[in-house]
């Protein structure tokens, strides 16, 4: 439920990528987009702007005309990363396990790697085992924003469930 309240709050924003929030408190936050849309620069917004080498008020309005995002977990400390025009290209890692090979402690493992060896974000796309364990574990693992494709999940439930993801019913999504 907290995903689609989410969602409907990226559309109602017109965002494509994920949302990004400051917390005030722990219920009531700004997202970044509304800081930047009144004007304020947040401490995210001056942490990407230093490690990209440029003024904090660019930052601000790529974010307010929806060309520059950071990622940021109400949940969690994430590593400042801007993503978008004028910053430097950024390196993503796909991880994640498969219907042959479910290793939690393996995926773990390439989430340190990924992170040691540079990579800027961290996507966790497993197909087999238990997703919420393991999407739990690899985030707990890492100061990377993770990011997952929740359309994986629901095919690979409906084949569990119905035997075919022809068989999904829309509630399944």
């Amino acid at each position: 439920r907290n995903v689609a309240l989410i969602l409907k709050y990226v559309q109602s924003e017109k965002l494509i990528l994920s949302i990004s929030a400051t917390f005030r408190n722990p219920v009531i936050f700004m997202s970044l987009i509304t800081e930047a849309r009144n004007g304020n620069i947040t401490e995210e917004m001056k942490k990407v702007a230093e490690v990209e080498g440029i003024e904090p008020e660019f930052v601000r309005r790529g974010i307010e005309s929806g060309r520059i995002v950071i990622p940021v977990s109400p949940y969690r400390y994430t590593k400042p990363c801007g993503i978008g025009k004028g910053l430097r290209t950024k390196v993503n890692a796909s991880i994640g396990t498969s219907s042959d090979i479910v290793d939690i402690d393996m995926e773990i493992e390439k989430a340190r790697v990924a992170e040691a060896t540079g990579a800027d974000t961290l996507m966790e796309l497993s197909t087999g085992g238990d997703f919420y364990d393991i999407r739990k574990k690899v985030i707990d693992s890492t100061t990377l924003s993770v990011g997952s494709v929740p359309l994986y999940q629901a095919f690979i439930e409906a084949i569990r469930k119905y035997g075919s993801v022809v068989e999904m019913k829309e509630d399944d999504l």
